[in-house]
């Protein structure tokens, strides 16, 4: 066990970590005119996720620097087909963005791949008719995934001379063939290929992790220079350190419970088996529990799971509104982030890391990659590998029997390292230092 405590508690590392750094205030302001843009995206809150939280914040401040943004997304259909009938389009405002929310075919998140196809598709089409509510702005932003909104973003472009800027959150097709979504060889090379023109015709492709920038830039379809990096990052008045509720707590074990949650979508990709794995090895440890809060298509096998294991100490929560969520970590012991172990992911920063850090809880990280390299950097947390439930385990008891002391100060080092270099207005700085004015601004 002592080997293992040395191996995986971050020690101190004092690496130069000012070139890139994403931490601070806004210094400079804008040295040309404003500039109008529109964000086309199937998510947007309401609707739960890294990418529409991201969106959100990408909007708000290239707002408060005196740009102008507008959205076009989805009416919200994140957890299936709901009871109401939709209307074709709704036109709001959200903290005094512009939004349009177009129809599109809702399905349940347990349906199968070529279901989803049919939903992404909806929305490439009727997505086209909310960009038309708007005059054409200065820059079109697609976000992907769905690649297949590209197709919108790139009829648009043509149509109406209007540059976009591609943003991508997760690589796709090779994303899906990774996780053994999409095995068709036709569709795999169509959709390759729809990947490598969507880059090339891009006037900017904006990655959120350097492992999606170098992919990018790796098929040599794009300049360098036109490769932006927007990466995931926190509001940390949005996620504050609360007190512990008692009423919560009791829902999941009561005041002695040390728990470990894990928030977010129950998908392929997380590998969330790791998390039932440690759960079976920590079965009579009667102080603690996980407790996973949100819903996907990899839930019901993961409920099997703990029932047929007769396991106790495994709780399940519904998805839950982002400003509930502080509440959530503020009884939690650490945030478990899993990812499944695939060359894929070494280049992923998992969203809900950021979050968890703000409200000063540690994290522990079952991955390898950019994000293990930032939780040993932070030491907010401890890092294991990918789909190890044993040394999860072993992370789990040893975080849960820390000095109360030492487990505050590794929280205080999270939230530290999030204030210096992850919050959304230095990232919002620097990704707008790439956009160069258009002839005429």
């Amino acid at each position: 066990m002592s080997k293992f405590i040395t191996a995986c508690i971050n020690q101190p590392n004092n690496s130069d970590t000012q070139s890139g750094n994403l931490g601070g205030e806004t210094t400079e302001l804008m040295d040309f005119k404003p500039l109008r843009f529109i964000f086309l995206t199937q998510y947007y809150p309401p609707e739960p996720g890294a990418a529409s939280l991201r969106l959100e914040a990408m909007a708000q401040e290239l707002t408060r620097r005196g740009h102008s943004v507008s959205v076009v997304t989805a009416l919200p259909h994140h957890l299936g087909t709901g009871a109401k009938r939709q209307p074709w389009m709704v036109r709001e405002k959200i903290r005094g963005i512009e939004v349009v929310r177009m129809w599109i075919w809702r399905i349940s998140p347990e349906r199968r791949f070529w279901w989803r196809l049919l939903n992404y598709f909806s929305f490439v089409v009727t997505s086209f008719w909310g960009l038309r509510q708007f005059s054409p702005p200065d820059y079109l932003l697609v976000e992907s995934p769905p690649l297949f909104l590209g197709i919108t973003g790139r009829l648009y472009s043509k149509l109406y001379h209007v540059p976009y800027i591609l943003s991508i959150s997760d690589l796709w097709p090779e994303s899906a063939v990774a996780l053994g979504l999409v095995k068709n060889p036709w569709l795999i090379r169509l959709t390759k290929g729809l990947e490598l023109s969507l880059y090339r015709h891009a006037h900017y492709v904006s990655t959120v992790t350097e492992g999606i920038r170098r992919a990018v830039m790796d098929t040599h379809t794009i300049e360098p220079s036109r490769v932006l990096f927007f990466p995931n990052g926190v509001n940390l008045d949005q996620f504050p350190a609360l007190p512990a509720k008692a009423s919560l707590r009791h829902k999941f074990g009561g005041a002695q419970a040390k728990i470990f949650l894990y928030p977010g979508t129950l998908g392929y990709a997380q590998g969330l088996d790791v998390i039932i794995d440690a759960a079976i090895r920590l079965r009579k440890e009667p102080d603690i529990v996980f407790v996973l809060v949100g819903e996907g298509p990899v839930k019901q096998h993961l409920l099997q799971r703990v029932q047929t294991e007769g396991l106790t100490n495994v709780f399940f929560e519904e998805l839950q509104p982002v400003e509930k969520m502080p509440e959530y970590f503020a009884i939690s012991r650490a945030v478990v982030v899993p990812l499944r172990k695939h060359p894929l992911f070494h280049g992923a920063r998992p969203s809900k890391v950021f979050p968890a850090w703000s409200a000063k809880v540690p994290i522990i990280y079952v991955g390898e990659g950019e994000m293990a390299e930032l939780v040993r950097k932070s030491e907010g947390g401890m890092v294991v590998p990918p789909e190890d439930g044993e040394t999860l385990a072993q992370a789990v008891m040893h975080l849960a029997h820390m000095e109360e002391g030492l487990w505050k100060q590794m929280g205080q080092r999270g939230w530290q390292f999030v204030h210096d270099h992850y919050t959304w207005q230095h990232i919002a700085d620097e990704w707008l230092k790439g956009i160069q004015p258009r002839p005429g601004l």
